[in-house]
């Protein structure tokens, strides 16, 4: 049985396909040949520097061509890639690095004097590549990135130890609660998951020699969105760099929907990846506004994972294209392709209802026996066959997670969902963050959906508050659209339309932004404590 390696597969899409186009950015672009010669000269400068077999390197960088370089030059190394959320402060930082017991950090120029001060708090830590972003010299303490890779050679360079299937690529996740958590996964595993979602396959039982021979010529342009620091950058984009496909990232640090679409356009863009409403709504207002403004010609795809995407915007995109496909993957860090909903022509699927993987079932969180179609019972969705290893220097939280039913090992990130008779799939949201209120579960992310769709409403964020009666009760988060307004009651009254009115927030805190990170996720902990605030501040001034 073949062991699957990205560094083996990406150096034998570059002998296939050295001219294809590999890292496009700004206009800019490298293939394949330039690709693997400068990930040779990166990976032999963090050897160079004595790291062994499986040290960590974690990428402390802004979208780009260095992001995809350094990861591959660890692959090649037999290292092992770290993400870095580039809007930690020095503590989340602090935390990162040393839970993952990082060995070098490559780091965008901007950050040179928040890493000084951390250097001395970070023993383990031995080399520093500096990428140059026009923000300064590069600090005396660090390598100039550029020297490494211009160094590189045709020759693909290797740790002594070699590589195989079982080396790790590590991904950390911030969820919605609790500290991060390095999900490990072999990338043997990573790679099966991957192909089984991708629009080519590649044979997995055919080895090297297969990927020569299904490489016809270069794959699709994909576009990542979000941050490749994130699962549905990350897993995506090396999806696509499997299949001969290249990686167009853009040069704004902030998103910029005009760009993306002018990039769309420039670069023959294929797929997108995005995370949610939080990109697809600006995306749909753009395009509103400027109908003729986008050709979009090449678009045959928009992928979306990581939290909910709205009916409505679905509908509203497909409107202006509707020859792409729009694919909602139920996925997370610690479980890839536990289900999709594709929608196209005039046809959007509805929210958060999915077609589950063929290694899914909804079961009984206690007994582990699956739940009955149509029964109106929850469970939660477990996901079998490849798998992450754990969580890493996580003993604890890798048994809570990856259980074993029936003998066989599943990942149970504790999604719940409900299974209609006919055998489709409604998702409620992470148990993590879930509201009991009397004894009724409130899945906070199918409220925010509802409220939503109020047509004054941004964006939206529900919490549970205390409640001597109840345990708990709802409260919402509410971002108002640019001169709109709306009232408690009306918000409240929205809700009650459609959903049981346990559900209907007792409390609604309005604010300029729901602050949602560059993944398109919010921090349910902050905003709870932020509205526990706010409502005895009410309650003392009542």
């Amino acid at each position: 049985m073949t062991e699957w390696n990205f560094a083996d597969i990406f150096e034998t899409v570059a002998e296939v396909l050295p001219d294809a186009r590999m890292l496009v950015h700004g206009g800019r672009s490298r293939s394949r040949r330039e690709v693997e010669r400068r990930a040779n000269g990166v990976a032999r400068a963090l050897l160079d520097h004595g790291l062994g077999h499986q040290d960590k390197v974690a990428q402390y960088l802004y979208n780009g061509p260095e992001y995809v370089e350094s990861v591959v030059a660890a692959f090649k190394a037999g290292l092992v890639p770290v993400n870095t959320n580039y809007r930690y402060e020095d503590e989340e930082l602090l935390y990162l690095w040393d839970n993952a017991d990082a060995a070098a950090v490559v780091f965008h120029g901007c950050f040179a004097e928040r890493v000084e001060r951390l250097r001395s708090r970070l023993p383990k830590v031995r080399a520093w590549l500096w990428v140059d972003d026009g923000c300064g010299p590069c600090p005396p303490w660090a390598d100039p990135y550029e020297d490494a890779a211009a160094s590189g050679g045709d020759e693909p360079v290797r740790g002594p130890w070699g590589r195989s299937g079982d080396d790790l690529f590590l991904l950390y996740t911030g969820g919605t609660t609790g500290m991060p958590k390095g999900v490990m996964w072999r990338q043997d595993d990573l790679f099966a998951r991957l192909n089984g979602g991708n629009l080519i396959k590649l044979p997995e039982d055919r080895g090297l020699d297969g990927v020569r021979h299904a490489l016809v010529g270069p794959g699709p342009a994909h576009l990542p969105a979000c941050p490749l620091m994130h699962g549905t950058g990350s897993f995506t984009s090396l999806g696509v760099l499997c299949i001969g496909g290249s990686v167009v990232t853009l040069t704004g640090r902030s998103f910029d929907v005009a760009e993306l679409l002018d990039t769309v356009d420039a670069e023959n863009v294929n797929t997108i990846a995005i995370v949610g409403d939080a990109f697809a709504k600006p995306i749909l207002a753009a395009l509103d506004a400027e109908p003729h403004r986008w050709r979009l010609s090449t678009l045959i795809g928009i992928i979306s994972s990581g939290v909910m995407w709205s009916e409505e915007t679905k509908r509203g995109l497909l409107a202006h294209r509707p020859q792409m496909l729009l694919i909602d993957a139920f996925s997370s860090s610690e479980a890839l392709g536990m289900g999709t909903s594709v929608s196209s022509g005039s046809a959007a699927q509805h929210t958060a209802q999915f077609t589950l993987g063929t290694d899914v079932r909804v079961i009984d969180p206690d007994t582990g026996l699956d739940v009955a179609p149509g029964s109106g019972q929850r469970g939660v969705l477990a996901l079998g066959g490849r798998n992450p290893v754990g969580y890493y220097k996580d003993e604890e939280k890798t048994a809570a997670t990856f259980r074993v039913f029936d003998g066989r090992r599943f990942s149970v990130p504790g999604d719940w969902a409900e299974v209609d008779a006919d055998g489709g799939v409604h998702v409620l949201g992470r148990g993590s963050v879930v509201i009991n209120s009397g004894g009724e579960k409130i899945f906070p992310e199918e409220v925010e959906e509802v409220l939503k769709r109020h047509p004054a409403v941004r964006d939206a964020v529900v919490v549970g508050l205390p409640d001597e009666r109840f345990g708990e009760t709802v409260a919402a988060v509410v971002e108002l659209r640019d001169g709109a307004t709306a009232s408690e009651e009306e918000l409240a009254d929205h809700v009650r339309a459609t959903l049981a009115r346990y559900k209907a927030p007792r409390r609604v805190r309005f604010v300029p932004t729901i602050g949602r990170a560059p993944t398109g996720k919010v921090d349910y902990t902050r905003h709870r404590a932020e509205m526990l605030a706010y409502a005895e501040e009410q309650g003392a001034s009542a």
